[in-house]
């Protein structure tokens, strides 16, 4: 079997520095790498993928999601509503096998969404058992991940999860930052001292406004740290986000559905801080980087068209599509530790990439390519996914035994409502 394939006569969207896009272009990948990118590539010995009248680009980067919840999909309403991931106590139930089940078919319907890379936080109940679990799913969904632990004591441990992630799979530390930045500062140390990058919530409502400032201040923020759902910011954490290097990672339709705040889009723009996107939970946000997208573009431009409105001068300049979609790939490869690793399509970077359809009646006829992916575009454009070079979606199938993932999926959702006493489903009288 060849380790190469070639992606011939697509649009190619390569969102890189020194790579530009191309109307018609070929994409020679060797192994997990890109190697070659440009018109006429010839390589008699690769795989060929016809990528006529479609757009090849990076695969999307999700910052930030909880995949241990995809378990309960659409359920925001009734006893399932509320601010968390998930309702109180819920998680308690939560055995390793459900855990991995959940995990399974979240990190399967990401790649099915053409998102290539995912920041997965983990259960809070982080024992060994629960970790192998989830680690496991990560290695058998076959999508590049970050695994977030809340756990961490000694940089032993650090080692110790690293024993069960697979090659695809780095660890990170999983924190919250509070009202006492000072309660982290071991912790973070600790995760330092490890080479662990630091996902920290931070600033996460109103009330916690001046919580970075005052972690910046203590010397805790750095280039290693990615603030999460950060909507209550004033400028003075604005500022010390930026002074920092800090990312920011935003997943706008849950911090919306959540009653988190309005997402600081254009706070974190007009100081030059690009951030990359997440699902959070998808519970009650869509599973898709298309929708964070369009979230994020439609939120910004709101803001900026209630300022016209209020007569106000010196409004900003609305967000365009080129911005957004880097903050769904680039921005976010950069955001999740991995901007040296994946984000863009350029020669010696990682193989991670999508293949998406244009001659769908959703989009045709194309007008403007990235408008199209940004406005128009859904899961059902989705035709090749790769990563590292691995083909894990063909012609719009995914590769993997999506019978076994549903029959786990299923069985661990109904484990965890027996015993938690919750219910789902459509209630009688309902439309």
């Amino acid at each position: 079997m060849t380790s190469k394939t070639l992606l011939s006569g697509g649009c190619v969207l390569t969102l890189g520095t020194k790579t530009p896009n191309f109307t018609h272009a070929d994409v020679l990948i060797d192994g997990d790498t890109v190697t070659e990118v440009g018109s006429g590539i010839r390589a008699r010995d690769a795989e060929l993928v016809d990528a006529t009248d479609t757009i090849v680009m990076p695969g999307f980067v999700d910052t930030h999601r909880h995949a241990w919840t995809s378990l309960f999909r659409n359920l925001g309403e009734g006893p399932w509503a509320g601010a968390g991931p998930m309702p109180s106590g819920i998680g308690e139930h939560l055995q390793p096998e459900d855990v991995y089940a959940a995990t399974l078919i979240g990190l399967l319907g990401a790649a099915e969404a053409g998102i290539t890379t995912v920041v997965d936080w983990s259960h809070d109940r982080s024992d060994a058992g629960f970790e192998a679990a989830a680690l496991q799913a990560h290695t058998d969904a076959g999508v590049r991940t970050v695994y977030a632990t809340h756990q961490l004591d000694t940089n032993r441990e650090a080692a110790h999860l690293a024993g069960f992630a697979g090659p695809l799979t780095s660890v990170a530390f999983a924190s919250v930052l509070s009202s006492d930045p000072g309660s982290v500062a071991e912790a973070w140390a600790s995760a330092r001292r490890a080479g662990m990058r630091i996902h920290a919530h931070a600033g996460s409502h109103g009330s916690e406004t001046g919580v970075i400032a005052a972690a910046a201040q203590q010397g805790l923020l750095g280039e290693d740290v990615t603030l999460v759902h950060p909507s209550g910011l004033d400028d003075a954490d604005v500022e010390a986000i930026h002074r920092a290097g800090a990312s920011v990672s935003l997943a706008p339709s849950s911090e919306m559905a959540r009653g988190m705040g309005s997402p600081p889009i254009q706070q974190l723009i007009d100081a030059d801080i690009r951030p990359g996107l997440g699902i959070d939970t998808e519970r009650i946000t869509p599973g898709d980087m298309f929708a964070q997208m369009r979230a994020t573009i439609s939120m910004q431009h709101a803001t900026v068209f209630d300022l016209k409105l209020a007569g106000k001068g010196g409004v900003p300049h609305l967000m365009g599509t080129r911005d957004v979609i880097r903050h769904a790939t680039v921005d976010g490869a950069r955001v999740a530790g991995l901007g040296r690793v994946t984000g863009s399509i350029e020669p010696g970077k990682q193989a991670d990439l999508v293949v998406l359809r244009t001659d769908r009646p959703n989009v045709f006829p194309i007008n403007d390519p990235i408008g199209a992916v940004v406005w128009g575009m859904d899961t059902s454009n989705v035709d090749w996914v790769f990563v590292a070079g691995q083909a894990l979606m063909r012609g719009g199938v995914l590769q993997a035994d999506l019978q076994r993932a549903r029959d786990l999926a299923v069985a661990a959702r109904e484990r965890v409502i027996a015993a938690s006493g919750l219910a789902v489903g459509v209630a009688r009288g309902d439309g």
